[in-house]
């Protein structure tokens, strides 16, 4: 059971997380298409990735939790969401990204390595903390 809401848990946070990060390094990718993102810009990319990847899982869960919560509660209990399980999820997608392309560029063969290596960096966290505190993500 715990393994199981601990899995859905990461599984809600991946989707928030994974519409910023992946949209941020996608309009980067096309702001300088056809040429490449220039070498001196990858790490602000992927921390504007990463921040993007943050706030859109902290909105996404807050519009989850909203008729449940109410608007101010849904909002604190999205902020109080575990951001060393955010970051772990941020960083291992963006590893995965760089090791596979190269640079911060996204293609349809690298989604499925990168939310996989996402959730499965956030995971076994949240499994830990939701077995000893009771909660996760949400």
């Amino acid at each position: 059971m715990i393994a199981l809401r601990s899995a859905k848990n990461t599984l809600g946070c991946l989707v928030g997380c994974a519409i910023g990060d992946l949209g941020a390094i996608f309009l980067f990718q096309n702001h300088f298409a056809p040429e490449a993102i220039p070498k001196s810009l990858w790490t602000m990319v992927w921390a504007v990735a990463m921040t993007s990847g943050i706030v859109t899982s902290i909105i996404l869960e807050t519009f989850i939790l909203w008729k449940q919560l109410g608007p101010r509660e849904a909002f604190r209990t999205a902020i109080g969401m575990s951001l060393l399980s955010m970051l772990l999820m941020e960083a291992a997608m963006n590893l995965v990204d760089y090791g596979m392309m190269g640079a911060p560029a996204i293609t349809l063969g690298v989604l499925p390595y990168t939310l996989g290596a996402g959730f499965l960096a956030a995971w076994p966290y949240n499994y830990w903390r939701l077995k000893k505190h009771g909660k996760c993500c949400h």
